[in-house]
């Protein structure tokens, strides 16, 4: 079987291949290919309101060296948000399923330019690779869309998780610098609890 190497956690008849012991082929089993939960919403009452409910590698071993995940994403009504983020291992073609969605990312410098549009149930909208990108309920109902990435483990960068919330504290005079705000507010924004929808 070439179709996949598939992951597997325990050492016994295992090969390290693309970051993941992988199983021998020869025992691999149509449940390593298989992953029944994507059609259960997931739980949007958190501060953003959203929660992505990943298909990728860690669920799906079969995915392992192919390049390739999937995401589900539940947006609460009018203003559920997937915070700013960026994925630095993948490109990420989403289609919206249910609901009207405001979506964008962010060119890289020294353009910063900003690509908007709503997006409508079956539309779709690309976020190139390693560019940050957001996607938000404009609309009164639930929305739901699905999303490739191209990488069976694209990472995730929330933004204000990042800058805000890392472990330990970047210096407030850094981040107060950076983003022109006193200090003491920095100091505030650091001190908050910053919600992971991932």
């Amino acid at each position: 079987m070439r179709a996949s190497l598939v992951a597997i956690k325990a050492t016994d008849h295992a090969v390290f291949v693309n970051g993941k012991l992988c199983k021998d082929p020869k025992l691999a089993v149509a449940e390593d290919f298989f992953l029944p939960e994507l059609n259960i919403p997931g739980n949007t009452s958190n501060p953003v309101g959203s929660m992505v409910t990943p298909a990728n590698v860690e669920k799906i071993p079969g995915l392992n060296t192919l390049g390739i995940s999937l995401v589900r994403i539940d947006y609460s009504p009018y203003g559920g948000l997937n915070p700013p983020h960026t994925h630095p291992r993948a490109t990420e073609i989403l289609v919206v399923v249910e609901g009207t969605l405001y979506v964008g990312f962010v060119t890289s410098n020294p353009e910063n330019r900003l690509f908007t549009k709503v997006l409508y149930p079956g539309d779709v909208f690309v976020f190139p690779v390693g560019l940050i990108h957001f996607q938000f309920n404009i609309g009164h109902t639930n929305a739901v869309a699905f999303a490739g990435l191209s990488s069976q483990n694209p990472g995730v960068i929330t933004i204000a998780n990042a800058v805000f919330g890392s472990d330990p504290a970047i210096n407030p005079y850094v981040l107060g610098k950076a983003f022109q705000l006193d200090k003491n507010i920095v100091k505030q924004l650091q001190s908050r609890f910053w919600w992971d929808n991932n």
